[in-house]
């Protein structure tokens, strides 16, 4: 067991949030949940709630403590292209929020949630992603990068129903980078694959990039 680490989570609540908050826990983390007014009660129970505005680089600044790690989680739910303009509005707001709080605070370690890259579709979400990325070398942060394409959990099966065209492209070989990269991975592969990350994160100022199959090795 690594030592115990001061983690602050933004989009606590969400999909991934509310499954990460319990594993980091169990494993003797210290939690805080940065949550927007009125979800406090959402909050799994042992993490401690922080509201504020995710959008909002001032309110998140105040809650954070040097050698923070950041786990960086707030998004558009069940993205698609006609969400183009919520991507701008949420996403990458709150990411340079997030980028801009942690570099003032003096975070330790800063792990964001992109995506799959290049892709041929999804435009607008992979660049506001990217842009996410790029805010986090700006500011020269110790980072994990995670770039998953689509998460498989409850709820979020239906692209079980690909995994044949998925074989067939991926014995292909001028595809077949492509279908690894664009891969499934599940809700368990990103809890353990995070919760390594904050465990052990790279040096001081380097970015690691953890790609499909590396989320899927965890």
């Amino acid at each position: 067991m690594n030592a115990a680490r001061d983690v602050f989570v933004t989009g606590a609540t969400g999909y991934i949030g509310s499954r990460l908050i319990p594993a980091l826990l169990e494993r003797g983390h210290r939690v805080r949940a940065f949550v927007r007014p009125g979800s406090e009660a959402r909050v799994p129970p042992g993490a401690s709630p922080v509201v504020g505005d995710a959008l909002d680089p001032e309110a998140i600044a105040p809650a954070l403590r040097p050698g923070d790690t950041v786990v960086q989680l707030v998004g558009t739910p069940h993205p698609s292209p006609r969400k183009a303009r919520e991507f701008v509005r949420v996403d990458l707001a709150s990411v340079r929020a997030s980028v801009a709080a942690a570099a003032r605070a003096g975070a330790a370690h800063f792990i964001y949630v992109s995506v799959a890259q290049p892709a041929p579709v999804m435009a607008a979400y992979i660049a506001a992603r990217s842009q996410g990325e790029q805010a986090i070398a700006a500011a020269r942060l110790t980072a994990s990068v995670l770039r998953p394409w689509y998460v498989l959990g409850p709820g979020h099966l239906w692209p079980l129903m690909l995994v044949p065209v998925y074989c067939v492209a991926q014995s292909i070989p001028r595809l077949r980078a492509a279908a690894q990269r664009l891969g499934l991975v599940t809700i368990r592969q990103m809890l353990d694959t995070i919760t390594h990350a904050v465990e052990n994160p790279p040096g001081t100022g380097d970015i690691r990039i953890i790609d499909v199959p590396a989320i899927r090795a965890s």
